[in-house]
């Protein structure tokens, strides 16, 4: 897909993406660099990827710091943004993409610490270098935007509870986001083919995302949707603070 942002459009900003070394975090970091913004490719345990990524961004011209984090982990974060006060000297866009609670081996309630505690402690520690006119955006789904009101497959349930938590927290905050001059947008969308949320999905319920996607009509891409989370970052901040992408006909209120 072609970039949604104009060229040159982001020239001088500085744009972090947590979770961007592949899916839509990595394809939103590629839209920010081609519009001439410094990007910060932020990483758990992909570092390999997210080198690569910078790589192709530096050789294109641009300016790509990779920062490993575990976004549980305070101390992690406090030292990812240090590393980026330290390389860039503030933020412009944060993009709050990472997430999960699928995977095998975790402990019972670690969606809820990546989904819910770790995004209010990512943008806390964000805030220092924020400035006035800059952007947060939150990356979640249908299935945990609209939790409360439309059920969703059970094997994603604790995620999109979790997520739905997550969202509420964040959106605790806009108040004060607001008096610093801080725009905030949750970006929500159906199910992404070709994303890990998808995939862990479809061997945990096979069929499920065909199921989905015959019922929606069609599922985004990764690129796709990354270029909405892209736009997030740069159009006027909707009035109840959400964009949402893609039918929705099939999900009831937010409450």
């Amino acid at each position: 897909m072609s970039n949604p942002l104009a060229p040159s459009s982001l020239s001088g900003k500085r744009a972090l993406v947590t979770g961007s070394s592949r899916g839509i975090g990595a394809d939103t970091v590629g839209y920010f660099a081609e519009a001439g913004a410094s990007v910060v490719i932020n990483y758990r345990n992909k570092e390999a990827r997210a080198r690569k990524l910078a790589e192709k961004i530096q050789a294109s011209g641009g300016t790509a710091v990779v920062v490993g984090a575990d976004l549980t982990d305070p101390a992690s974060v406090t030292a990812m943004f240090e590393t980026v006060q330290r390389e860039l000297g503030g933020l412009d866009i944060l993009v709050l993409n990472a997430s999960g609670g699928m995977e095998s081996g975790m402990e019972a309630d670690y969606a809820l610490k990546l989904n819910r505690d770790a995004q209010v402690n990512v943008l806390n520690a964000a805030l220092p270098l924020l400035g006035e006119g800059s952007r947060v955006v939150f990356v979640t789904s249908h299935q945990a935007h609209f939790i409360r009101s439309t059920p969703t497959m059970p094997e994603y349930e604790p995620v999109a509870l979790s997520k739905r938590a997550g969202e509420d927290a964040l959106r605790e905050l806009i108040p004060e986001l607001g008096a610093r001059g801080i725009g905030f947008v949750v970006v929500s969308g159906d199910m992404i083919e070709g994303t890990i949320t998808a995939t862990l999905l479809e061997r945990a319920n096979p069929g499920a995302i065909q199921q989905r996607k015959e019922a929606a009509g069609r599922l985004y891409n990764v690129s796709e949707f990354a270029a909405e989370v892209a736009m997030a970052a740069v159009e006027p901040v909707p009035d109840d603070h959400t964009r949402l992408i893609g039918d929705v006909s099939d999900f009831g209120t937010e409450a």
